[in-house]
């Protein structure tokens, strides 16, 4: 099964997330919005009104979106949560007689953002990569200074070995964009530190009179993106969009368990999607996806490449889990059926969310 869909999704709603997260980022070096780039040949390919494509290939310099969840979490922990403003905060609350090590396993953006801000606070890191992770995506980790850890291992297993460097060293705070048992604090500040970027294409569509949008495409791994775009736009009152989960066929643990109606693991295979190859959901986020994802799909490699030929000849800057949200699209409305199930007509507007650029993580 490649395709999950559940209509009644849109009418569900949940709290807002905190809306204090982008004060702490407008602080931190470099912030700006990023593009919002329109694609009309797209939008005439799949028949609908209007596309765009949120461009996160410049994000902070990192060439990904995961800086505005790692940031907001390690910002957070570090002040014991008490919601900063500023780096400057951040940095008057670390005891440099005892400073803490963070500690992340990665399928590289993340693993990356997490060594950036360790950086950034003069804090040391320790990240843990699992196989299938390009040459460059673990030289940007290693470029950030941060002690790597690469092992012939699953996603699953690296964060199972970031466990372990965690308890083995005093102060270490471990890191990571999914939950489980006794830990959630840290993947829930994940969750919304990612909230930033759902702000700003709710902006960027008002300023072109192209809101709300009708159908968001995320690209999913553990699935705390798709939980952060889930709980923005469930807690609105002004729009409902749907929202479209996208995953490599080898990882689909989201889709699998939204087919099933329970949180499953599935075994992980190879992919070019590197950064979305894991096996299991983030238990906190489950429950956001079950009662708020509108559709699933799963995707080969093929279907990626294919998505990424056509984006990079319209010269847009993305990676293959970027590139994933326009093949899962292009699944999702090849049927009149699917395109009724969300909802979408000839002039409905459409945000493919392209979460990395080539720099980040190039096509194997």
């Amino acid at each position: 099964m490649t395709w999950y869909s559940h209509p009644q999704a849109r009418s569900w709603r949940c709290a807002a997330p905190s809306d204090s997260v982008s004060a702490f980022h407008q602080s931190l070096p470099n912030y700006e919005y990023t593009p919002l780039i329109e694609l009309p040949t797209i939008a005439r390919e799949l028949g609908i009104g209007r596309v765009f494509i949120k461009d996160e290939s410049a994000r902070l310099n990192l060439a990904a979106f995961k800086i505005l969840g790692a940031s907001w979490a390690v910002a957070q922990a570090l002040t014991n949560g008490s919601q900063p403003t500023s780096l400057a905060d951040v940095n008057a609350a670390i005891d440099r007689h005892n400073a803490p090590a963070l500690v992340a396993a990665t399928d590289g953006n993340h693993g990356r953002a997490v060594a950036h801000m360790a950086a950034q606070l003069g804090l040391e890191s320790h990240i843990v990569i699992p196989r299938g992770v390009s040459d460059l995506a673990i030289a940007n980790v290693r470029g950030e200074g941060a002690h790597v850890t690469v092992l012939d291992c699953t996603y699953d297993e690296a964060v199972d070995r970031a466990k372990e460097i965690t308890s083995g060293l005093p102060t270490a705070i471990h890191v990571q964009d999914m939950s489980w048992d006794g830990y959630t604090d840290i993947p829930e500040w994940i969750i919304e530190g990612y909230t930033t970027l759902c702000v700003e294409i709710d902006e960027q569509l008002r300023a072109i009179d192209a809101y709300p949008a009708n159908l968001v495409a995320v690209p999913v791994g553990v699935g705390s993106f798709l939980h952060s775009v889930v709980a923005h736009y469930r807690s609105r009152v002004d729009c409902a969009p749907s929202v479209l989960s996208v995953e490599p066929v080898v990882a689909d643990c989201v889709l699998q368990s939204l087919t099933r109606g329970v949180l499953t693991s599935v075994d992980t295979g190879v992919t070019i999607m590197s950064g979305m190859n894991c096996g299991t959901p983030s238990s906190d986020s489950w429950p956001f996806h079950h009662a708020g994802v509108d559709a699933a799909v799963a995707l080969t490699d093929e279907q990626t490449r294919e998505a990424l030929h056509t984006l990079h000849e319209l010269n847009i800057d993305s990676g293959p889990c970027g590139a994933a949200t326009l093949a899962g699209v292009r699944q999702a409305l090849n049927s009149s059926e699917r395109r009724e199930a969300l909802g979408i007509t000839n002039d409905s507007v459409v945000v493919l969310i392209s979460t990395e650029g080539r720099a980040a993580n190039p096509a194997l």
